[in-house]
């Protein structure tokens, strides 16, 4: 088979260019570089300025007994009467002297809800929550004030680390629902006039305890 000069030419042409690697022309979009910056501050810093500016309510407490006694000082300060908890493991550390006014039932009537995580994302101040931890989906979000207790040993960068440490604690039997509570709820929708409350907890409270 004859093949033209010109053709000949252009074969040639990407002969070489193929023997040759050719320099990527954008290389930082390969997805090879952190997408962000590193924290200038420790982590725990960082999530309670974060949380803070999104209208969440920090709290932090040096071990188990300050949670406990802060806890308790909350709920007496604001009377709340039915406290929502279906943690077992945080209610047996929690309940010093308002263990009459824990429920396990009845969240539609609730003053306030208490919960654990499964992280905190410092970098956005951002609660990760699960309905395997919370065993259901509505506690965190039904009653109108959320509690959440959290440990430093909780805390994560960015949502990346979140996801994977969660993917690492549950292996195959990951939860049906993670959510990510950024504050409290609020919305714009209606003539861009910022409401609170309305698809979830108008107040969120975050005890993060020294472990």
């Amino acid at each position: 088979m004859n093949v033209s000069p010109a053709k000949e030419n252009i074969l040639k042409k990407i002969r070489k260019a193929l023997s040759q690697s050719t320099p990527l022309p954008f290389p930082q979009s390969e997805g090879n570089q952190p997408v962000f910056h590193p924290l200038q501050q420790e982590v725990a810093i960082e999530f309670a300025e974060q949380f803070t500016a999104l209208q969440g309510k920090f709290i932090y407490c040096i071990n188990r007994q300050e949670l406990a006694f802060q806890l308790s000082s909350l709920i007496q300060k604001h009377q709340w009467q039915k406290v929502y908890c279906v943690e077992d493991q945080l209610i047996s550390s929690i309940t010093t002297s308002f263990a009459d006014r824990i429920t396990q039932t009845h969240l539609a009537t609730a003053d306030v809800s208490i919960t654990g995580c499964e992280c905190l994302v410092a970098r956005t101040g951002t609660i990760v929550l699960s309905s395997a931890q919370m065993n259901g989906r509505t506690t965190s979000v039904y009653a109108p004030v959320h509690i959440c207790i959290a440990f430093t040993h909780q805390l994560v960068t960015d949502i990346d680390d979140a996801i994977l440490q969660t993917k690492e604690k549950y292996g195959d039997n990951f939860p049906s629902l993670v959510s990510f509570a950024s504050g409290p709820s609020r919305t714009a929708d209606i003539e861009k006039t910022l409401v609170v409350g309305v698809h979830g907890p108008k107040e969120v409270y975050l005890f993060l305890v020294e472990v």
